[in-house]
């Protein structure tokens, strides 16, 4: 059968595999040759410090893509330039005269007005620009509610997801069986040293692995324990999350693959495996949300939460500062934070403690917290990211209620009863028992000398007391609820 394109180009960005890849085998399909490429964006790097844990896993998942292709046909590979994204990305399908560009969809708002650019200027040499579904299972309207509006709660949503779920939808793509239309790399190609791109190493788990052969092997490992996970995931001294969240983040894993392997395994019985599936769920309800409103990812969603004042000034700036040096003095807010700085991994649950700590107990603008976290994490997405913490602010879809606070020392005590993560990035709190170490101010000083330490030189004291911090934060939200009641009787 003849194909519509005698070359084509395949442009990968946050899809870093070769198997179960939607745009390469559509791409494959209907190309005699295609060539790859991946453009390390400087609109992105510029912007990121040179030693970067992002550069750095992108640069390994780079590395074993370009083996990925290469063994799928000896003599292909990967293309990899440096620059603006925009610009080489035409120049380049117009040096290897390509009549179409294949990629997968990025529904990120920035992501889609650079690809608006480069369609315009694929275009005026007659090349196509084609896009394809490949980062959530479902996408933009494909779940709507009875009406044809988007959902704006999770649980609704969940359902409508599930009812529309069939096999057809978790197939894989196959991309070995085209392969022979992988074309050969031109002289040049292959992977640049980081050094060469302006960046240096930086150090990243040992466990994370490398490309998809890394994520696979967290992938068989998590599915021996998968169905504990409705318990275990909520411990960060536990080994219980599946730690694929940076692998699905840059596609060196498909997202049909682990709800494939997710979805069977509740249809068997597996509680565990429900619980992962609707955390899956979760992303493509945050990923619809940014397509539907993109206001959301720099304001409230709810637009009556703008009104809040937060806390500004030297003061707020000085708590800001504590807060991301995870020196607030609660021990399970600065361990978690700690945590993120050291390796840019933060376990779930303390996202979600150390995001309600700095917008309900520091009174500090979640936009604030939002940015760090863009920041540091390793594993960092703008949709899941941004409705992380709208969902602590309260002023998301489907938030928590504004008088929901969670109280950062039952947290400890609930999720770290024995203190054990806190010990690991707190060692100087290391001796204190654990009735005492979720809130070590409260402690006896004799007790606190029998176990070395001084509050104030080995650890700070609390920056906010809670109980006066939860009075401010529903005086503080009160204009919402003052808005609501005015509209009401409008």
């Amino acid at each position: 059968m003849e194909k519509k394109f005698k070359r084509a180009l395949m442009w990968f960005r946050r899809d870093l595999r070769a198997t179960d890849q939607a745009a390469l085998h559509h791409a494959l399909k209907s190309a005699d040759q295609v060539f790859c490429v991946f453009v390390l964006d400087t609109d992105i790097l510029d912007a990121l410090p040179r030693a970067d844990r992002r550069v750095v896993f992108i640069w390994a998942a780079l590395g074993a893509l370009d083996v990925d292709l290469r063994a799928l046909k000896p003599g292909a590979g990967l293309i990899v330039r440096h620059g603006r994204a925009e610009d080489l990305l035409p120049q380049l399908a117009a040096e290897l005269a390509v009549q179409a560009v294949f990629c997968n969809h990025d529904d990120e708002p920035a992501a889609l007005a650079r690809d608006a650019r480069v369609s315009e200027r694929l275009a005026s040499f007659d090349c196509a620009f084609k896009s394809f579904k490949d980062h959530v299972v479902f996408e933009r309207s494909e779940v709507l509610t009875a009406v044809g509006k988007p959902y704006s709660v999770f649980t609704p949503y969940k359902n409508a997801w599930l009812r529309k779920l069939e096999p057809f939808y978790l197939l894989a793509y196959p991309v070995a069986r085209y392969a022979d239309a992988l074309a050969i790399s031109p002289p040049g190609a292959g992977v640049p040293s980081l050094a060469e791109i302006g960046f240096e190493a930086a150090e990243l788990s040992p466990h994370l692995g490398v490309g998809s052969v890394g994520a696979q092997a967290l992938l068989d490992d998590f599915l021996q324990r998968i169905d504990r996970y409705d318990d275990s995931r909520n411990f960060p001294a536990v080994k219980g999350p599946s730690y694929l969240s940076v692998h699905l983040r840059f596609g060196t894993v498909s997202i049909r693959q682990l709800a494939s392997e997710a979805w069977q395994r509740m249809q068997a019985g597996q509680h565990g495996a429900e619980v992962w599936l609707s955390e899956l769920i979760w992303r493509d309800f945050y990923h619809q949300i940014m397509h539907h409103h993109p206001h959301a990812m720099s304001s409230a969603f709810r637009s009556e939460y703008d009104a809040i004042q937060w806390e500004q000034g030297p003061d707020a700036d000085s708590l800001f500062e504590a807060w991301c040096a995870g020196e607030t003095g609660y021990p399970l807010v600065d361990a978690a934070m700690l945590q993120l700085n050291q390796s840019g991994y933060m376990h779930n649950r303390l996202r979600m403690v150390t995001a309600c700590f700095l917008i309900k107990d520091l009174g500090l603008d979640w936009r604030r917290g939002e940015a760090y976290f863009a920041e540091k994490l390793l594993d960092f997405d703008l949709a899941a990211n941004n409705g992380g913490w709208q969902w602590a602010s309260s002023s998301g879809c489907d938030a928590q209620p504004y008088f929901r606070i969670f109280n950062p020392v039952t947290q400890s005590e609930k999720f770290d009863a024995e203190g054990k993560f806190i010990k690991r990035y707190l060692p100087q709190l290391a001796k204190l028992p654990a009735k005492l170490i979720h809130a070590p101010w409260a402690a006896k000083p004799l007790e606190l000398q029998a176990c070395g330490v001084v509050l104030g030189r080995d650890y700070p004291m609390p920056i906010v007391r809670h109980d006066e911090a939860r009075a401010a934060t529903l005086a503080r939200y009160g204009v919402v609820k003052s808005k609501a009641v005015a509209g009401a009787g409008s």
